[in-house]
């Protein structure tokens, strides 16, 4: 018996955008849910904000996005994704850094003891309808 499995895309490398695929679902799911509690009759443009900290990978975002929106009422919308960089505060000396990885130590004292204060952002920042 042979099952037919329409509009399904493999690829070799599937599990490193699984996780955006449902990051993308899930901001569909917020546009979706916003333009019925305004009676928006068409999305124009969503833009979002994605920290760089955020465990979420631009481009695997952009490229499950554009899937995961066919049929939806973002199909036809623009979404930009505004990337957030670390911003991290030395424990030790105080000093506040740029930190676009979970491994950069202070440039000031070398310490690792720091807490992230910018970059793991992952919102909807607005959202443009008619």
């Amino acid at each position: 018996m042979n099952i037919a499995m329409p509009n399904l895309i493999f690829f070799n490398n599937f599990a490193p955008i699984m996780h955006e695929l449902s990051i993308a679902a899930n901001i569909i799911e917020i546009v979706e849910e916003f333009a019925q509690s305004h009676k928006a009759t068409r999305i124009n443009k969503v833009e979002l904000i994605v920290g760089k900290l955020s465990g979420v990978v631009r481009d695997s975002l952009e490229f499950a996005l554009e899937f995961a929106v066919k049929d939806t009422i973002l199909e036809d919308a623009e979404i930009l994704i505004e990337e957030v960089d670390g911003k991290s505060k030395c424990n030790l000396c105080k000093t506040e850094f740029v930190n676009n990885d979970w491994y950069t130590a202070c440039p000031a004292c070398s310490s690792m003891d720091s807490d992230i204060l910018e970059g793991k952002e992952l919102k909807v920042k607005s959202i443009f309808f008619d």
